[in-house]
């Protein structure tokens, strides 16, 4: 069997998009699953839209996601240069070859000698490809104007180089989406011209947002951008994980897949010809996932730029803190605001609050004895939870009726973590403020 080989080929025209990254992944999934190598091309062509950076950037973000190529600008290959901008000489030679042959004509810019080479198309002739996510497509000449190959700057236009490269490159398979369905005619006329071998041609769906509309860059309510992502806290392998279900589904009922599996499981005939959703809160969820499963000193070390960000240094603290919060963490950010919520000085009760307390009068009683049995015993997580169960002996409560009042006095908040280590954490001095404050409350009231 012929050997396989993709490539994804990106403009460094700005940050990686999920669309772009996606583009990248089911290609390296598609090489990975079939024993295939992956290349990235940069085309680079388009000048004026460069953005510093750029590249630079984008295969960081990339490399971060956990796809590796075979082939690349920095580690080189057989079939390089792999910068379309190196390659001009190349693409100049084969446009003039065209000319030569009758098969491509000079169009002069008006008052100069300067030309560009047109493609002249063929009349009356149809052009079918088997495209592997939506099947048999046709398209005929006559829907197609004769189009510019090499502008008269010497730089190609994409449908040109894009078929010198794959050629050279010896691409065996063509991943990308569906945008460029109508840009396959053109391509596969440069074939023929040639006499050249045509890869096969896959077009993904498009992406979309909730309210099923395509993804565009100028969607604020979705977080669009890989960079952004690893900036909040997502971790690799969950957005590797999510990524791989837009637009491709696994033949067995789980969703929570490693990378291994991913690309042992993938099939390119179960990619979607129907648009794939965006949706956030999957996302999340698979990410809640992979961090309520990390191991504590994994999940320490990823959220240490978060952590740096809080006022409490201690490390022993914070261990305890992120454990605490692992089962609730949805992305690494998200412990800030935790600390906020839970740990900043003089939080006032809330008014549901207070009037939930006011709702009997055996909630300022257990307040009370909540109270007592802290100021006699030691402060410690054993000791929080023997004072809970003798005040549900003592004053016959349980349930809502022994632990809202508990933890509204002592924390400020009708609801929370595990309310030992929540007390802990807090310190013996905050809690026993903040049983004050309530009390005072509740008496003046």
């Amino acid at each position: 069997m012929k050997e396989i080989r993709v490539r994804y080929a990106p403009s460094p025209t700005g940050l990686l998009h999920i669309g772009n990254a996606r583009t990248a992944l089911f290609n390296y999934l598609f090489a990975k699953h079939h024993g295939g190598k992956v290349i990235i091309r940069i085309e680079d062509t388009d000048i004026k839209r460069h953005v510093k950076g750029g590249e630079k950037s984008q295969l960081n973000d990339l490399e971060w996601l956990g796809i590796e190529f075979d082939e690349s600008p920095q580690k080189g290959g057989p079939y390089g240069p792999y910068r379309q901008l190196e390659r001009l000489e190349l693409y100049q030679k084969y446009a003039h070859q065209l000319l030569e042959a009758g098969m491509a004509s000079k169009d002069y810019k008006e008052g100069s000698e300067d030309y560009a080479i047109r493609f002249k198309v063929p009349k009356g002739k149809e052009y079918r490809f088997n495209d592997m996510v939506r099947g048999e497509m046709d398209f005929s000449s006559e829907d197609v104007e004769d189009w510019i190959i090499l502008k008269d700057n010497g730089i190609p236009t994409y449908n040109f180089a894009v078929v010198i490269d794959d050629h050279f490159m010896k691409i065996s398979h063509v991943l990308r989406g569906e945008e460029h369905i109508t840009n396959t005619p053109k391509q596969i006329m440069i074939y023929q011209a040639f006499g050249w071998e045509i890869p096969l041609f896959g077009h993904m769906a498009i992406i979309v947002n909730e309210e099923k509309k395509k993804l565009s860059k100028r969607d604020k309510n979705i977080v669009q951008f890989i960079s952004e992502y690893k900036n909040l806290g997502y971790l690799p392998e969950a957005l590797f994980n999510f990524i791989s279900l837009l637009g491709w589904s696994p033949s067995i009922n789980e969703e929570i897949l490693s990378a291994a599996e991913i690309i042992a499981l993938f099939d390119e005939k179960r990619l979607t010809k129907a648009p794939s959703m965006f949706d956030k809160e999957k996302l999340k969820f698979i990410n809640h996932t992979y961090l309520k499963n990390s191991e504590i000193e994994k999940l320490m070390e990823f959220l240490q730029p978060f952590l740096i960000k809080l006022p409490q240094k201690d490390s022993k603290w914070q261990k305890s803190f992120v454990e605490l919060f692992q089962d609730r963490l949805e992305y690494g950010a998200q412990i800030i605001s935790f600390y906020q919520e839970y740990f900043q000085d003089d939080e006032d009760l809330a008014a549901s609050e207070i009037d939930f307390l006011k709702e009997d009068a055996i909630h300022l009683e257990v307040i009370k004895a909540f109270e007592q049995k802290l100021k006699v015993n030691e402060f410690n997580e054993e000791n929080i939870k023997t004072a809970l169960k003798e005040i549900n002996k003592e004053l016959k409560v349980r349930g809502k009726t022994l632990y809202m009042p508990t933890r509204i006095s002592a924390t400020h908040k009708m609801h929370g973590p595990e309310l030992a280590k929540l007390l802990i954490l807090l310190g013996h001095d905050k809690v026993m403020k903040n049983i004050e404050k309530t009390l005072k409350v509740l008496e003046e009231l």
